[in-house]
């Protein structure tokens, strides 16, 4: 589990498809890796299959993603010199500064507008149909890895505002129009749409 607060600017310096997947060699900042842990990269929760460090102090770790993975991602445009944002899982009794993300991308969004606006950067993005009723006004919603507040519903999507730290130490400065993002809806808004989805199936009006 994670908490949607990332803590590491990664860089892809190796991309190659091998038995395992399609592999990615990333370097970080973390010092002590192990490998099997779990690591998000850019949202989607990934295994460390090697790890190591390097001649100028950094160090680095591979993941692979599977097929299934890749159908769902966008890990298989992922090109080497591209940042990523890193964020290793939570430990129990760690602070929850986000809110709770399963590294598990749903679906990918699709960004319709960016836009400054005093000390707010919005970003526009397009959701698929089956996520938006999953989406409520300063709710939660994981874009790329990142915990962001829901900041206005739009008939297709949602918009973010995104303070000028997190456009700083994520990528999500880096987005434009028609780029496709790895979107994750909050884990306890899917709970209760499947609650509820029998019921609305049967015709029962559900207020």
């Amino acid at each position: 589990m994670f908490t949607g607060l990332v803590d590491d600017l990664g860089l892809i310096t190796h991309v190659a498809d091998t038995p395992a997947g399609r592999e990615l060699r990333i370097r970080c900042r973390y010092t002590d890796l192990v490998d099997g842990e779990s690591i998000a990269v850019n949202g989607a929760c990934l295994t460390v299959r090697e790890h190591g460090a390097l001649d100028d102090g950094s160090t680095w770790f591979t993941v692979a993603a599977v097929i299934t993975t890749l159908g769902r991602t966008t890990i298989d445009a992922w090109r080497a010199d591209a940042h990523v944002n890193l964020e290793r899982a939570m430990r129990l009794g760690d602070r929850l500064g986000g809110h709770m993300v399963l590294g598990h991308v749903d679906d990918l969004g699709v960004v319709a507008r960016t836009e400054q606006v005093g000390d707010a950067w919005l970003v526009d993005v397009i959701l698929p149909i089956a996520l938006r009723p999953l989406m409520v006004a300063h709710g939660s919603i994981t874009v790329n890895g990142v915990s962001l507040t829901v900041n206005a519903l739009l008939d297709d999507g949602v918009q973010l505002s995104i303070i000028e730290y997190t456009k700083r130490h994520t990528t999500l400065g880096e987005l434009v129009a028609g780029d496709r993002v790895h979107v994750e809806a909050d884990v306890l808004a899917k709970h209760v749409e499947r609650l509820l989805s029998p019921w609305r199936s049967a015709g029962v009006e559900v207020a």
